[in-house]
């Protein structure tokens, strides 16, 4: 294990599922801090110490609480999804059960430790079915932060490893098959490789179809322990993110709003108000006659980037307009590798170059994930006037990006792929 795949959540929520089974953690070099001790293993010296001796301030969280796994929520302030050890456990077990019959015996992670999918559906169901794990570093598995990656450093991980099944968000698809394409080779070993975490084109899916590569989509939200429903091996539908897991049931209501039954978060760190009844996703959806269920778009403002991380455009868009070169944005990044931005500055002789250098100076204060990558210069600001402000000052976000949907497009193109080694 490399430490710089952030282990302590593996050691952390799974260490029980290794009592009575032969195991070796084998680590990188000793880093100069005391060796400590959790959950009965002894941990060595690195990260894994500087995570448990790193003095913070105690928050009170639910009780049961063995993860928290922050999410953007609407407001833009990121939320701490508490999760209980049993929930993630039947979550785990779902997934083995749907499996049964093609489970694979060999999984490769290359999502970081810290994505509550590749925790749940990547190592918690891999242990659950007594399957190996492989655990290379970052470096090699070619992520760079979260929104960068190296595609050939990455296809060779999968490759070299020979894995049976592993995880990718949409943006790791997309590059794992311009490497292809490009001369990497795939491994003969996989059976089944689940993509989610965002929207999955169609195009994406029938690119590594044609390829013959068991890619096979699913759904889920942290609030729900991640995987809500699964297409796989035997029952898989094109257009679907597949049928929901045995540990879950899925409905639609009168609006066409997706609503989750089962369990459930206890709560977000800092509220104090728990969770009651059914889970109402946000999500609209229909079911077919078989049980298929397909994602038809978000209620909420809030988009999912290529590599499955949430954003509040408000959020970004309240950075940006703070800045003195900026008077109004509107931010977009459904599905895409970078996101885009539509500017008002608030001098209209402000060049190009300034109003970039006041992006890039927001950038530094956001996360990589909800930085802005391109951007466009509005050719007249939001009004009430031109309908693209509200009476009371709120952007009209659905008629911005439909006026400025063509230009947004063609921020991206051939700029896509260089982003993903830049």
């Amino acid at each position: 294990l490399d430490s710089s795949r952030h282990v302590y959540p593996l050691v952390g929520v799974y260490a029980r599922r290794f009592v009575g089974r032969r195991f070796a953690l084998v680590g990188d070099a000793a880093v100069g801090m005391h060796p400590v001790t959790a959950h009965g293993f002894n941990l060595g010296s690195g990260l894994y110490s500087r995570v448990l001796s790193c003095p913070t301030e105690r928050v009170e969280l639910p009780a049961g609480t063995a993860v928290v796994t922050y999410t953007s929520g609407s407001t833009g302030a990121p939320k701490g999804v508490c999760l209980s050890a049993e929930h993630l456990d039947r979550v785990s077990a779902s997934i083995v059960d749907a499996l049964a019959g093609s489970t694979p015996r060999r999984h490769l992670s290359l999502l970081p430790l810290s994505v509550l999918l590749e925790q749940v559906a990547g190592v918690g169901a891999a242990l659950l079915a007594d399957a190996q794990v492989v655990l290379p570093g970052l470096a090699e598995t070619g992520l760079i932060g979260a929104a960068q990656l190296d595609p050939m450093r990455m296809a060779g991980c999968i490759d070299q490893h020979r894995s049976e099944s592993l995880i990718l968000v949409p943006q790791m698809l997309q590059a794992w098959l311009g490497a292809l394409a490009h001369g990497a080779s795939a491994p003969d070993s996989l059976r089944f490789c689940a993509v989610g975490g965002a929207r999955v084109g169609t195009q994406l899916l029938a690119g590594a179809q044609r390829l013959g590569l068991p890619v096979f989509e699913g759904y889920g939200l942290s609030e729900c322990g991640s995987v809500v429903c699964l297409n796989r091996p035997g029952a898989s539908r094109p257009g679907s993110v597949g049928r929901p897991l045995g540990h879950v049931r899925l409905t639609i209501d009168d609006d066409g709003e997706i609503v989750v039954d089962g369990p459930q978060f206890l709560g977000y760190v800092g509220d104090s108000s728990l969770p009651t009844g059914s889970y109402r996703t946000g999500d609209l959806g229909s079911v077919d006659a078989d049980g298929y269920v397909a994602i038809n778009g978000r209620r909420r403002n809030v988009f999912i980037t290529a590599f499955g991380r949430n954003v509040s455009p408000e959020w970004v868009e309240a950075e940006l307009s703070q800045h003195p070169a900026i008077a109004q944005a509107v931010v977009q990044g459904e599905a895409r590798p970078f996101n885009a931005a539509v500017i008002v500055p608030r001098r209209a002789d402000a060049s190009d170059t300034a109003l970039r250098a006041a992006i890039d100076e927001v950038n530094r204060g956001l996360p990589d994930y909800a930085r802005v990558g391109r951007h466009l210069r509005a050719d007249e600001a939001f009004t009430p006037a031109n309908q693209l402000l509200t009476s009371n000052g709120r952007v009209r976000r659905d008629a911005v990006l439909a006026r400025y949907g063509a230009a947004i497009d063609s921020l991206y193109g051939t700029l896509a792929e260089s982003t993903l080694t830049n």
